[in-house]
């Protein structure tokens, strides 16, 4: 069996998220590549690093898979996916800018009144090209 040559020394770090969701808890057991050394690899450092990249997950592929329901969208051929997913991108920059933490309740609360969506996005355009 050909193994891939990495270029640097990669260990696999084992990490056990453990989440609660009302009274339910479960654990889950995850499985990360790092090139730090193990004098770089800290507990500490490690979880700093985990934690970032679920805040990424959480962020943006989250809202993504379950608000947007990305996975089920028809649209499938020539630039219209792109198009499409970067409609999602602004929607999701602009809910961000505008400092709501949860982009569902701003979604609906914006289709209900297309003015002021206008508004935001001018407002928001208008702050931050000055």
């Amino acid at each position: 069996m050909d193994y891939p040559d990495w270029p640097t020394p990669v260990r696999f770090v084992e990490v056990t998220l453990t989440m609660r969701e009302k009274e339910k808890t479960r654990a889950f057991v995850r499985f990360f590549l790092t090139d730090l050394s193990p004098d770089e690899a800290t507990p500490k450092r490690l979880s700093r690093l985990v934690r970032g990249h679920w805040s990424i997950e959480n962020q943006l592929h989250y809202v993504r898979d379950v608000t947007f329901d990305e996975d089920r969208c028809p649209i499938r051929i020539g630039s219209g996916p792109r198009v499409v997913a970067t409609l999602r991108s602004l929607v999701i920059a602009l809910c961000r800018a505008c400092r709501w933490p949860n982009i569902a309740p701003a979604l609906r609360s914006v289709s209900y009144r297309p003015r002021q969506a206008l508004r935001l996005v001018t407002r928001t355009v208008t702050r931050k090209t000055k």
